[in-house]
């Protein structure tokens, strides 16, 4: 592969002093003829310009998400089993950070997140609600069918209509306001031998004229997206959902479990994040969220003391993934 001269390795040359004294101008004298020699490759390119027949490099991979279709969303799975797009009201937003540092030259670390069994997970930033997972949904819906480092174009009205929402200018200014958390707010996730630590969307412009938006992932974000540790998402079963926190946790959480094991209240309660202090308060709540959730799904939910035993009809893909399962335990 030819390439032209480097010329952070010209420089270092010119920068490095000479071993002894006597060695000076001869150094000096080879510089200058080095330099000459470059001016005049640097001219005779200009005049006459090589085409380029270089190989791309093999490292030079390009990350893309093309995973689900279009009835479909898909989410990471540590979003969807953990508090940190909790189960809250907007207003009852707070500032996420961890305990503040010895030195004040340092800043906050982030904070653990509860999270199901598997996933560690670790947040700094503005707290995150249901609707700001909306938000990185249709993003990262977006965006799937492209490079996910490079831009993502988009017109926010047909955005905004995507999310079950309205081009009314308040929309705009919550839609920019999501957008703005999920830029700043900084994650760290491990599960496995998988380890993500930055931001969810790295940044996003917008057109005020035209109101185009455009949203750039990094390509680490592919991370998040490994075999078996996704999910997809029924979209029309979310957006029937919408504005409703505790239904909206519950049909993410559930709706990644092929086959969901029976849990306390106490726990979901712990997990989805709630901000109901009151625990009677909070059953009858998950009560109404469950009924919610089987008039959409389908899927139901039987209280027996303090323990919730959920029934769902589980995806294709998850109804694979049992029977591969039943076949590898001989049953």
């Amino acid at each position: 592969m030819t390439k032209g001269p480097t010329r952070v390795g010209d420089i270092i040359s010119v920068l490095t002093l000479p071993d002894t004294p006597s060695d000076a101008e001869t150094q000096a004298t080879a510089v200058i003829k080095r330099m000459q020699k470059i001016a005049e490759s640097d001219a005779k390119v200009k005049q006459d310009p090589i085409p380029s027949a270089e190989l791309a490099d093999l490292d030079e991979t390009y990350c893309q998400l093309d995973l689900w279709p279009e009835p479909e969303r898909g989410s990471p799975n540590p979003f969807l089993r953990s508090a940190l797009f909790a189960a809250i009201q907007s207003e009852n937003r707070q500032q996420i950070q961890g305990p503040p540092p010895v030195k004040k030259t340092e800043q906050p670390p982030p904070r653990a997140v509860v999270s199901q069994k598997g996933f560690t997970i670790a947040y700094k930033g503005q707290q995150l609600d249901q609707y700001d997972f909306d938000v990185w949904l249709q993003a990262i819906h977006y965006a799937k069918s492209q490079p996910v480092e490079t831009e993502c174009v988009f017109h926010g009205h047909a955005f905004l209509k995507e999310i079950g929402r309205t081009g009314g200018k308040l929309n705009y200014t919550v839609l920019d306001e999501s957008l703005t958390r999920l830029v700043q707010g900084f994650v760290v996730i491990d599960h496995g031998h998988m380890h993500f630590e930055g931001h969810l969307i790295s940044y996003f412009l917008r057109d005020n004229h035209t109101r185009v938006y455009k949203v750039s992932f990094a390509d680490e974000i592919v991370k998040l997206f490994g075999y078996s540790t996704f999910t997809r998402l029924q979209w029309k079963e979310r957006r029937a959902l919408k504005g409703k926190a505790l239904p909206l946790w519950l049909h993410g959480f559930y709706s990644s479990h092929a086959q969901p094991f029976p849990l306390t209240v106490e726990y979901l309660h712990k997990l989805c994040g709630s901000r109901n202090a009151a625990m009677k308060s909070f059953r009858a709540a998950l009560k109404r969220a469950f009924k919610e959730l089987e008039k959409v799904t389908g899927m139901t939910a039987t209280f027996e003391g303090n323990t919730v035993t959920v029934e769902r009809q589980p995806s294709g893909s998850q109804a694979k993934h049992l029977e591969q399962r039943a076949a590898r335990n001989g049953s």
